[in-house]
């Protein structure tokens, strides 16, 4: 059974020590930081040079945007709260009482995207009661990206640091 056996390597739940941890903590803040609520970060920047259809373009993708992010979480925001503090609750069991790697991974990834996400929908209603458009709007897309970039450079860190101490003293080397 030596396929069973390479499956299970390439499917390996030691996360600190699995590329494809890394890989999808990469992909992830590059996505995140990339589209500000829903919004291209390319676009954003098309628009503060022509002020013409991208500026138009803009405006129209972030109060799309904001009215479905705003939408869902007027119609439903108080059962994804919930599951969302039974989800952390469960996975904060798991990786500080069980020392489960695999949920202290997790842990490492839903943490921090949960700030991301309360700071989305802050923006979210800044924007709505605003009703920022223009150079208001664009600037404050600009310093929601910048937030954002600065929750994952201490996310990064903390989980490299995180994960390097996990390897070091219980995982390949210890």
């Amino acid at each position: 059974m030596d396929w069973y056996k390479t499956i299970f390597e390439v499917i390996d739940l030691r996360s600190f020590s699995n590329l494809w941890f890394w890989l999808a903590l990469a992909v992830m803040w590059s996505t995140v930081s990339h589209y500000v609520i829903g919004v291209p970060h390319d676009m954003i920047r098309r628009a503060e040079r022509d002020p013409g259809d991208p500026l138009r373009d803009v405006e129209a993708l972030a109060h799309i945007y904001t009215r479905r992010l705003l939408f869902v979480m007027r119609s439903g925001g108080i059962f994804l709260i919930a599951f969302l503090s039974f989800l952390v609750t469960g996975l904060l069991v798991l990786a500080i009482h069980y020392r489960i790697e695999f949920a202290q991974a997790v842990l490492c990834l839903l943490l921090p995207m949960l700030g991301v996400g309360m700071l989305t929908l802050n923006t979210c209603l800044a924007i709505e009661q605003g009703d920022l458009h223009g150079p208001d709007l664009l600037r404050r897309l600009r310093r929601h990206r910048v937030t954002v970039q600065t929750v994952g450079m201490f996310a990064l860190f903390f989980t490299g640091m995180f994960g390097m101490y996990q390897n070091l003293t219980l995982g390949v080397f210890g």
